[in-house]
This record gives C-alpha cells, sequence and structure tokens, in this order.
C-alpha cells in the first residue's frame, strides 16, 4: 500500500501584490493556487473569461441561429454521467427558451451503444429525423459516428471538453477548449461549462439580431440556469480553477434560493441534504453520485428526465427512483472491491514486485461500477490503474484512473501505436479514460500497460505526495 509522504507547499508569499490587511498565511494560500493578486480573486460573473475566446464558437452560433431560424428539428447527444446529464438538460431547456420548437434528447446507453456519437447511435438518432445532432461532453473523438450522420445528410455540432486524439471529426462546427490553437484561457471547462458559453453566445447573436423581439419572447437570463453548470462542472471533478470557480460559486447561490432546478432540489430532499445551504460537498458526494449511478446501472435519461422536470410530484418521484438505483450502485462496489482487495492481496503474496501499472478483470464485475473500482484501488496503491469487466461475449471493457504525472489517455494511446490490434478503441483524458479490447487480449494489454508506465514514471513517482499549507 503507498505512503504518503506530507510536504508543505514551497510558496513565497511576497509574490502575491495583494492588500495590506491581508494577512501572510492567506497570502500563502493563495499563491499556492496561482492566485498572485486581489484582480484574480474576483468571483463575479463579469469575472468570467468570453466565449469570443473559444476557437470555432462563431461557427458553432451560425449553425445554431440557422437552425432556430428555419425551426429546424434538434437532438441533443449526451454523456451517461452528471456532467453529460447536466449538459444535455441545461441546452435542452435553454433552446426551447430561446424559441426551438423541436429539440429533444438521445443519450446512449452504456451497455447497449457505448460512449459517444457512435455509428451504430447515429442509425437510432436518425429514426427521429434531426436536422442537427449537438454532442454535449462527448465527439471529439467520433470520426465514424460524424461521418455517419453526414451520410445521412445530418449536420453535427461537436461541443466537448476531452483531449482531441491525432484527427478530428469532420464535424459542422467544434467547440472544444482543448482543442489544438483554441486560446481559451481555462482548458478546465467541463462539458456542462462549453455548454453554457455555446449558449451565451448564441444568445447574444440573437439579441444583436432582433431575434427575441421578433418572437416576442421573453429573453432567458443565463444566470438561472447556472445550478446545472455548478453540478455538472463539480461533479466531474474538473479542476476548480477561478473561471469554474465563479461559475459554481454562482450555481450554489441558485439553489440556496430555491428558485432553482426543481430536480436537484428533490434531489437534495432525498439524500437528507439541505438545498438551502447548499455546498459543493453536496453536489460532489450526494446529488452527483445518484445521477451517476443511474449511467453505470441503469438509464441515464432518468436522470436527464429528473433534471428537466417542471412537475414538482415527478421530480420528486425521479429523484427518489435516482436514490434507489444508487443504493444498489453502492451495494455492487463495496462486493466488488472486496474482491478486489483479495486478488491485490493475492497478487502482493504471489509475486515480489507489484506492476507499476495495474490491470485488474474478475468475470462477476459489473462495466458500469469498474471506474469506481479503479479509482478506489487508485487511491490505496497510488498507481495507474485500469479495470476490467464483461461487455460481451469475448469482449472486455476497461476503465482506467491515473496518478499525477501519468496521462492516462496518452499511455493507451502508446500501448495501440505500439501493439496494433491489441485495443479496439480508447478515449478519454489525462487522469480517466476507457478503452475496449477483445478478452484474448487481457494478459497483453497488462503487460504492454505496466512497460508504459515504467517507462513514464519513476519509483519516486509511486510515492504518494499529501500536500500542507503549512
Amino acid at each position: 500500500m503507498a505512503k504518503g509522504e506530507i510536504r508543505q507547499r514551497p510558496v513565497d508569499p511576497s509574490r502575491g501584490d495583494f492588500d495590506a490587511a491581508m494577512p501572510e498565511w492567506m497570502a500563502r494560500i493563495l499563491v499556492a493556487r496561482d492566485i498572485y493578486s486581489d484582480a484574480d480573486i474576483g468571483d463575479q460573473l463579469t469575472d468570467l473569461h468570453h466565449p469570443e475566446d473559444l476557437a470555432g464558437i462563431s461557427a458553432a452560433v451560425d449553425l445554431l441561429e440557422k437552425h432556430l431560424r428555419q425551426q429546424k428539428s434538434i437532438l441533443i447527444l449526451g454523456d451517461y454521467d452528471a456532467d453529460g446529464a447536466t449538459s444535455c438538460a441545461l441546452m435542452v431547456r435553454l433552446l426551447r427558451a430561446m424559441g426551438a420548437a423541436q429539440v429533444g434528447f438521445l443519450v446512449p446507453n452504456r451497455f447497449d451503444y457505448g460512449y459517444g456519437l457512435t455509428p451504430e447511435i447515429v442509425e437510432v438518432a436518425a429514426q427521429s429525423k434531426p436536422d442537427l445532432i449537438i454532442t454535449v461532453d462527448n465527439g471529439i473523438a467520433s470520426i465514424e459516428g460524424v461521418d455517419a450522420a453526414c451520410r445521412l445528410g445530418i449536420q453535427v455540432l461537436i461541443t466537448d471538453h476531452h483531449l482531441p486524439g491525432r484527427e478530428l471529426p469532420r464535424a459542422d462546427a467544434i467547440v472544444n477548449p482543448n482543442q489544438a490553437g483554441c486560446e481559451f484561457p481555462s482548458k478546465n471547462l467541463a462539458g456542462v461549462g462549453v455548454a453554457f458559453y455555446l449558449l451565451s453566445a448564441l444568445r447574444k447573436r440573437l439579441r444583436e439580431n432582433g431575434w427575441f423581439e421578433e418572437k416576442k419572447i421573453l429573453e432567458p437570463k443565463l444566470a438561472n440556469w447556472l445550478d446545472l453548470v455548478a453540478l455538472g462542472t463539480v461533479a466531474d471533478v474538473v479542476p476548480l480553477d477561478r473561471n469554474n470557480r465563479v461559475l459554481v460559486k454562482a450555481g450554489l447561490k441558485i439553489m440556496r434560493s430555491g428558485h432553482g432546478n426543481i430536480g436537484i432540489r428533490n434531489l437534495f430532499s432525498v439524500s437528507g441534504r439541505d438545498w438551502s445551504k447548499a455546498t459543493s460537498i453536496d453536489l460532489g458526494f450526494a446529488i452527483g453520485p445518484r445521477i451517476n449511478a443511474a449511467g453505470r446501472l441503469n438509464d441515464i435519461s432518468i436522470g436527464v428526465q429528473c433534471l428537466l422536470q417542471e412537475d414538482e410530484f415527478e421530480a420528486r418521484r425521479l429523484a427518489a427512483e435516482l436514490h434507489e438505483i444508487n443504493r444498489d450502485r453502492r451495494a455492487i462496489e463495496k462486493q466488488m472491491q472486496v474482491e478486489s482487495d483479495a486478488m491485490l492481496k493475492e497478487l502482493e503474496e504471489s509475486i515480489e514486485v507489484m506492476p507499476w501499472g495495474l490491470s485488474l478483470f474478475k468475470d462477476s464485475w459489473h462495466q458500469g461500477v469498474v471506474g469506481l473500482l479503479a479509482s478506489r484501488v487508485k487511491e490505496r496503491f497510488h498507481r495507474p490503474v485500469v479495470a476490467f469487466a464483461r461487455e460481451n461475449l469475448g469482449e472486455l471493457k476497461g476503465s482506467g484512473r491515473s496518478i499525477t504525472g501519468f496521462h492516462m489517455r496518452d499511455a493507451l494511446d502508446a500501448v495501440a501505436t505500439e501493439n496494433p490490434g491489441l485495443i479496439r478503441k480508447f478515449g478519454g483524458h489525462a487522469m480517466a479514460a476507457g478503452l475496449s479490447l477483445p478478452e484474448k487480449n487481457l494478459q497483453a494489454f497488462s503487460e504492454a500497460f505496466d512497460q508504459v508506465v515504467k517507462r513514464q514514471l519513476t519509483e519516486t513517482d509511486l510515492q504518494q505526495v499529501i500536500w500542507t499549507d503549512g
């Protein structure tokens, strides 16, 4: 088991240009978090970065405005986690509020279709005859899916925050702060944050072009929907840089007012939490997990519907259903953790040196929960972990979690490049990624993954560091 070494953050508080009344201990904490002046502490919505800084935003707004004016059919294609669910709900709600008459959503069931805009889910989407598909919290790796949509005459707008691969999809527009050439200052936006920025830019364009007056529509106040942005941002565990802190603070304020999302308010109730005193801890450890559980064990559409509800009774029913699903998820995860602990104990006793990159699989494990299991094992042993479950006959689905200094998605890319045909598909970002491979390739993958980890890390990297401010 990894032992944590406690270190004090090496910071010089004199680097900060703060008000003279600022205590030194506070200046030390702020500088340690890359905050160097009073101006950097700003937490008002006016302190947010501008949407115009996002590459592709103008083309995306052009596309959306065209479909709104022509009253075309729009389909939101979401992801099966809390970030995806909040992104989906935000996009549906605000497009409708801006006058879109035909807006629906579709979220792939992870057990039937896997992740993102695949050719298979495009076939399902095509049944509702959309003119435009908007991906939220996914799509940057959906090269084949976008091509499939294009062949059917469906335009595609990608909004995502995951890291792009070597090739980008041939979509009609892409908004992603992490794509090459994007100068947006904050690369840490969650998927729901990207969706919010796009909708903000769209509202500005529609206002300038007299759309709301023309259609006699009350211009929506975007701040009223920031509770969804806060929930998705915290639940996706993206770094809370200044921009994200502003979004989360404003969203928590909406929750505490009691005038926010009915579904979120009812999720607070079933969780035994007080929405009038909402904190980011509530979002990360109570509300987010209940939405995530639906995507892990059942159907994330339940979570999206809860966030779209206007009826108090129905929102309460859906929140209660999510609560029960989360209870089942916890029981499954607990059993899987017991089994993984036994497996790792046996591994420690049977070999002299623990692999640097751990690959774990048990036939009974649930594919919707292996990501959580990988996180638990990573925390215990402080090394990159990939946990696998059976996807179908002869196929495994894995979920990886990483440690500081090791880029999980790039590592899978290296394994795939050096071992053609070993991995069927993969995607993700630095700290978390997913993949699929034939079961017969598991041993070869385990060895190749371990070699990549050993090549990129040192023994010092495997020693966990717990940083303290003093």
